[in-house]
């Protein structure tokens, strides 16, 4: 039994939320997003929930259960609320700006990194050290905030780098004499 499959996805004010055939769509004023539902599950909507259930017992149908029902929960609250990822600059002369469509990144490289900012998500920079990535989808911010991230991942030994802002860095100590 799926301890996160069995629970219903509230449907909030302001969402609504269609099935046509296998294809489940979620409207919200954050936008829209849809899911392809697997052949080895039912999603039925009724009185303000979304519930999924198993069409058999097999493994894969009882993995693509909670596997739904957290993608579904995910579409809600995407399109409701959304989703932010933080990111930090540490270094000295480390920063980022955001000019038009592009993201501005200077990492301590001769030259500086200019990211395209996608059309579905909104990237911004409060401070020259600090980056908020905000979009309904939440696997696309975190897609963002990863490819971000990778271009100076933060070194052990001083920190330095893009890291998120709820992560911890494992310090190394440096030589000794």
């Amino acid at each position: 039994m799926s301890r996160i499959g069995k629970n219903p996805v509230e449907i909030p004010q302001g969402v609504q939320i269609d099935m046509a055939g296998q294809t489940l769509t979620a409207k919200g004023r954050n936008g829209t997003l849809s899911l392809v539902v697997s052949n080895e599950v039912d999603a039925t909507i009724a009185d303000g929930s979304v519930t999924i259930a198993p069409k058999d017992e097999s493994t894969r149908a009882r993995a693509m259960w909670g596997t739904t029902r957290a993608l579904v929960n995910n579409m809600v609250i995407g399109v409701s609320t959304g989703f932010t990822r933080n990111l930090e600059i540490n270094g000295v002369g480390y920063r980022a700006a955001v000019q038009g469509s592009n993201l501005n990144l200077q990492l301590g490289y001769s030259h500086d990194i200019v990211y395209p900012i996608p059309s579905d998500v909104k990237i911004a920079c409060e401070r020259p050290t600090a980056i908020a990535i905000t979009g309904a989808d939440r696997q696309r911010v975190g897609q963002i905030a990863a490819e971000i991230r990778a271009f100076r991942p933060p070194e052990p030994y001083k920190g330095k780098g893009i890291k998120y802002a709820d992560e911890t860095i494992r310090r190394k100590e440096g030589k000794k004499k």
